[in-house]
């Protein structure tokens, strides 16, 4: 499928999403719209249970909405049958999850290096990019260490640097420091914000960290299912 370039990399209408049904039904979003440009970085802020996860989700093509259209990249992700899905979650969105999600055995070195093995990159080329993106996240110095040797900072940058390797348009992060104390959570938030200017990448991500509310170009508040935006 040939790719529209445009200068939106998310598009968002009227998007509607529940779980159950009749009286028990919960409706977590009413009909959600807005528009991500290209190469800014999105705070989506609400309280728990917001629908905050469940648009992130939507967005990133790992849930389906009940109604409404989504658009990632110049693909409207109702025209994509799984085997389109998986390639735009491999090749075009980068993940980053409160979590981390780090193979434990792994060296930070082998995790970022994951979803290059997934597209049968070649052995130079992963390591040349392996390479670069520990020294973008500060870590070129622990390469070899895994998981568990590592602090909750070091290891969300790991994750970050992992979301990155192959080079995708939209970055995805739910509440990336919520497992953080507040200055590794800052330092964290402004490496996100750096890596939008380095990388020419696109962030949508959802927090409660005020510092990344001020660092972000547009912050959306959910708010009743609803986009509100400061």
């Amino acid at each position: 499928m040939t790719q529209v370039v445009t200068e939106t990399m998310v598009r968002v209408e009227d998007v509607r999403k529940s779980y159950g049904r009749d009286s028990a039904a919960v409706h977590a979003l009413r009909g959600v719209s807005f528009d991500v440009p290209r190469g800014e970085l999105i705070a989506l802020k609400g309280r728990s249970g917001s629908g905050k996860t469940t648009l992130l989700n939507i967005v990133g093509g790992l849930d389906t909405p009940d109604a409404g259209r989504v658009e990632v990249d110049g693909r409207d992700l109702a025209e994509l049958d799984e085997d389109g899905l998986l390639a735009l979650r491999r090749d075009r969105v980068g993940f980053v999850f409160q979590s981390f999600g780090l193979i434990p055995i792994l060296t930070a070195a082998e995790n970022v290096g994951v979803p290059m093995r997934l597209r049968r990159a070649a052995a130079r080329e992963r390591e040349e990019r392996v390479e670069l993106l520990l020294s973008l996240v500060g870590l070129a110095d622990h390469a070899a260490q895994r998981p568990g040797e590592m602090s909750g900072g070091q290891q969300q940058r790991v994750a970050i640097a992992r979301a990155l390797a192959n080079n995708p348009a939209l970055l995805i992060a739910d509440e990336p420091t919520g497992q953080l104390d507040a200055e590794t959570g800052h330092s964290v938030m402004e490496l996100l914000r750096a890596v939008v200017r380095s990388e020419q990448v696109t962030a949508l991500v959802a927090t409660h960290d005020a510092t990344l509310l001020d660092l972000a170009d547009r912050v959306l508040e959910l708010r009743d299912g609803e986009i509100v935006e400061e």
